[in-house]
């Protein structure tokens, strides 16, 4: 069946159509750090990004500040973690190249890349610990690497707040303490 519209009318009418995400993949993490007994995240938190450079003309809106949502944030840890569609973001061993209007998509997946980059430079220098996953990671096969991965990264950025609170305010240790040298006599 023929096309209703011209195609520039097409590319208009599909431009206004925004996506509502990766749902299935969201809430497939979310039944693995569910089952792994994993809290402290929450899904689609705003987080905001270091303002652009470029400085406001006279009589000009200053710009919005630009703002990031990764998929789950582990706000007391900053952690951000965002999951990443094989194709939409060319996943190196999953991603497919559709056959028509292939210079399109390669230069969709191509952005999609360099924004992904972007972003995780820009909460990296705010002092965010970022962690992308792929799509097929969590994968029934993947899913056990992908929660090491995931405590991995917990588990470093525990180390590192721990490190910088002050003594009095310490966490207590992931491991339990080595016994001193009277305990173990």
């Amino acid at each position: 069946m023929p096309d209703v519209f011209t195609p520039a009318k097409r590319s208009a009418v599909m431009s206004l159509i925004r996506s509502t995400g990766n749902a299935a993949t969201e809430l497939r993490l979310m039944a693995l750090l569910r089952a792994q007994k994993i809290t402290g995240w929450r899904r689609h938190l705003s987080l905001p990004l270091p303002p652009p450079k470029a400085k406001a003309r006279v009589g000009e809106k200053k710009p919005r500040k630009p703002r990031v949502r990764p998929d789950f944030v582990f706000r007391q840890q900053r952690l951000a973690v965002f999951v990443d569609g094989c194709f939409w973001h060319g996943c190196p061993r999953h991603a497919t190249r559709p056959r028509q209007n292939r210079q399109f998509w390669d230069d969709k997946i191509t952005r999609n890349r360099q924004r992904d980059r972007h972003v995780t430079r820009a909460l990296r220098q705010t002092g965010w610990t970022v962690l992308r996953l792929w799509e097929c990671a969590l994968t029934f096969k993947q899913q056990a690497r992908t929660m090491g991965r995931l405590r991995r990264a917990l588990g470093s950025v525990e180390r590192g707040l721990q490190s910088a609170a002050p003594r009095s305010k310490r966490r207590s240790a992931l491991l339990p303490a080595a016994p001193t040298h009277r305990e173990s006599a």
